[in-house]
């Protein structure tokens, strides 16, 4: 556990270097966030929904804050992967999927909480139905942080086995596209799942992209009761060992097959 931990400091502190791109990402999702505003209130103003604005609005500001959480890839792997100096990895007395998974998981931290904290403070500045709208109860709050910390672990886990298409075709375009499209879909990045039919409610929630931030933000406005803040872990627990086993043993499998020309 010590060479995994010190992987993860050591991702930590290369995160930092990148400021540049976090105050970019900043003004992005900013951007982003009021157009998307702009567009629900416009939606309302012609057919008002059973969710309030209010919580579609923080819906939205949540869901960019901790955009960097879920489409974060680690570049550097896949340049191994394309080059062939993976295999420098392989001789590493450590479990390359751990070893991975640390370092994606401490991408997906630092660079969430470097634009997530600037971009709450912000959104809370904004006039009202603009901006971000106080939890529903401090135990409500409390309840969403350990279901965002399960969310990315489950994110990390789907990073992981996209990594694990990436070794058997050599290019992440494709599967990461097709698997990145999933995500924005599904995890309510495009469309705040509250707004999907309530006949699809029981299927979309359940599946493992609503457990990135739908969940941890249904608990934070009160969409979720906390009575079931119990099942909801238990459902990202799930899909955690779940996705985890499939990713070794596709990594496993993937390091069998492993053939690197040249030299």
């Amino acid at each position: 556990m010590r060479a995994y931990l010190s992987v993860f400091i050591m991702r930590l502190r290369m995160e930092l270097q990148y400021r540049g791109a976090m105050i970019g990402g900043i003004l992005c999702q900013m951007f982003f966030g009021l157009v998307l505003i702009a567009l629900y209130r416009a939606l309302y103003e012609g057919k008002p929904q059973s969710t309030p604005i209010e919580s579609v609005v923080t819906y939205v500001w949540l869901q960019q804050a901790f955009f960097r959480m879920m489409l974060a890839i680690d570049n550097e792997l896949v340049d191994k992967i394309k080059s062939g100096d993976i295999a420098y990895d392989m001789c590493r007395p450590v479990n390359m999927y751990g070893f991975y998974y640390a370092r994606i998981a401490a991408q997906k931290v630092m660079g969430s909480l470097m634009r997530a904290v600037p971009m709450l403070i912000l959104a809370v500045l904004l006039p009202k139905g603009w901006g971000i709208s106080a939890p529903e109860s401090i135990p409500n709050l409390l309840a969403a942080v350990p279901a965002l910390i399960l969310g990315l672990l489950c994110v990390c886990a789907l990073s992981n086995i996209t990594m694990a298409f990436t070794m058997l075709t050599l290019d992440a375009r494709g599967m990461q596209g097709l698997l990145n499209l999933l995500m924005m879909t599904f995890s309510g990045n495009l469309l705040p799942l509250t707004l999907f039919p309530d006949r699809w409610q029981k299927f979309i929630t359940f599946i493992p992209y609503a457990q990135l931030l739908d969940a941890p933000i249904r608990l934070y406005t009160g969409d979720y009761a906390l009575a079931e803040a119990l099942r909801v872990y238990a459902v990202q627990a799930f899909w955690i060992i779940a996705l985890i086993l499939l990713g070794a043993y596709m990594w496993n499998v993937n390091k069998k097959r492993l053939i690197v020309q040249g030299g």
